[in-house]
Order: structure tokens, then sequence, then C-alpha cells
């Protein structure tokens, strides 16, 4: 029984870490705003298949 208790402690501190990270992300990470535009050419619009 001590070992599966350990086995999910470890489980448990490791889900913590992680879901600690991803909400420091989610604090910290500012993300790019803007438009972006992209060109495509008339050929790859208009093929015949």
């Amino acid at each position: 029984m001590p070992t599966l208790f350990r086995f999910l402690t470890t489980l448990a501190v490791l889900a913590a870490l992680i879901y600690g990270a991803m909400y420091a992300v989610v604090l910290y990470v500012e993300p790019n705003k803007g438009e972006m535009t992209v060109r495509i050419p008339a050929e790859r619009l208009n093929q015949a298949r």
C-alpha cells in the first residue's frame, strides 16, 4: 500500500506542476495582436483537376 500511495502522490505532484506551468503561461505570455495577410497566386486558385 505505501508504494501505491507514493505513486499517486508523485502523479499528483506532477499534475500540479503541469497545471502551475500552464497557469503561469496564461498569466505572463501576451499574444501578438495584428492582422496577417497571405497572398495566394491566382494560378493556385484556378487549378483544373
